[in-house]
């Protein structure tokens, strides 16, 4: 099977610029990094931006708590970056190109705005808000913002080179005609023996308990499930127009988060999508993968390796590469191009999709709640 590398999308108001015209990003030298949101998920990204991405320096953190903050420089082997205790600060003093921002959901609207303000390309991890507010509040930034300017969300699936060679091939005559998806995002990541606390009021109890309150969260299916709608989404054609759910709380004590969902999406062209989202299995357990059923086949993707079923015992099968004895993480591919449209001045503009996918999942929140069918137009008038 051949490297597909072409673009997943034409982002039509994200002019070509000249290679001079954008900030820090000479081809010979690195691109500056900030990172706003020193939790597990932006330690990792940190991580990876030094040791895995060419052509990038982490020259500065920013977390409100500053342990943090230098927890995430030493893991990410900077301990000379800069730390700082609030994102304007780093913003306004650090002088650096881009940032990543991996902070709570309910934050990256107001973070993104900033961020585009100081005039920095963007890696901002998924999803776009916690609820429909907060993601036109975050699109109406994307839409204003300098077309100079890269913003990446952190879909990173879009940027495997197994996704994209699946998704490619879903759209070759030799595939047929698509008829399903369905995504599983089965797993365990709830602790059954905590418990419930009062609803955070103050800003420092609400970073500490951010994750068990869907007010900040947007719950599993809009954190975390959002990957695999995701790519519902993109290899279905767009976004469905309504859905239909169930689903509740089993083993989760605290917060008000649901700890499983089960939706289906209606797309066009009479398709389907489902999600099983999941989060209460045994803690050995874990099915993440997403599968396309068409008239002449049948493809399943994970960020590990992907098939493509052609007939009866009859499959195909590649794997991403392995590093130091360790699945290669795709993370590193979005980070990488990234890094990379920064310096050769090609920027994207992925807003509109994650916007899309998060929304998605907020209208599958608002199905599993009710148990019954909401459309997209009713899932839009709840702002």
């Amino acid at each position: 099977m051949q490297s597909n590398h072409v673009s997943r999308r034409a982002f039509a108001a994200a002019a070509i610029v000249p290679f001079s015209a954008v900030r820090g990003s000479a081809q010979n030298s690195a691109v500056t990094v900030g990172l706003i949101g020193c939790g597990g998920r932006g330690t990792y990204d940190a991580k990876l931006l030094s040791e895995q991405v060419k052509g990038a320096r982490l020259v500065a953190v920013a977390d409100l708590f500053s342990e943090k903050a230098e927890a995430a420089k030493k893991a990410a082997g900077v301990p000379d970056a800069t730390a700082y205790r609030r994102d304007v600060e780093l913003l306004e003093k650090s002088g650096v190109d881009a940032v990543i921002i991996a902070t709570p959901v309910f934050l990256h609207p107001e973070h993104l705005e900033k961020a585009l303000r100081a005039g920095k390309h963007v890696y901002i991890e998924k999803p776009a808000g916690a609820d429909v507010a907060g993601c036109m509040r975050l699109m109406h930034a994307a839409d204003s913002a300098d077309r100079k300017l890269n913003i990446t969300f952190g879909f990173q699936q879009r940027y495997g080179a197994g996704y994209r060679k699946a998704k490619k091939l879903s759209e070759s005559a030799g595939f047929g005609q698509m008829v399903m998806g369905h995504s599983y995002w089965v797993k365990n990541q709830v602790n059954p023996n905590r418990n419930q606390e009062a609803f955070p009021k103050t800003e420092l109890e609400i970073m500490k308990q951010w994750h068990e309150w869907r007010e900040f969260f947007g719950d599993y299916i809009v954190e975390n499930n959002v990957h695999g709608v995701d790519i519902l989404n993109w290899f279905l054609g767009g976004h469905p127009s309504k859905a239909v759910g169930s689903g509740g709380r089993t083993l989760t004590k605290v917060g008000n988060n649901t700890d499983h969902s089960y939706v289906t999406f209606d797309y066009a062209n009479n398709m389907q999508g489902h999600l099983l989202g999941c989060m209460i299995t045994p803690q050995w357990y874990r099915d993440v993968k997403e599968m396309f059923f068409s008239t002449n086949g049948v493809i399943e993707t994970h960020r590990e390796f992907w098939r493509h079923y052609r007939g009866p015992r009859d499959f195909v099968e590649e794997n991403e590469p392995l590093v130091n004895g360790k699945v290669r993480d795709i993370t590193i591919d979005a980070l990488s191009e990234f890094i990379q449209r920064v310096k050769e001045g090609r920027p994207e503009n992925t807003a509109a999709t994650a916007v899309d996918s998060t929304l998605t999942c907020i209208m599958g929140r608002m199905a599993t709640d009710g148990r019954r069918e909401v459309t997209w137009e009713e899932m839009m008038k709840s702002a």
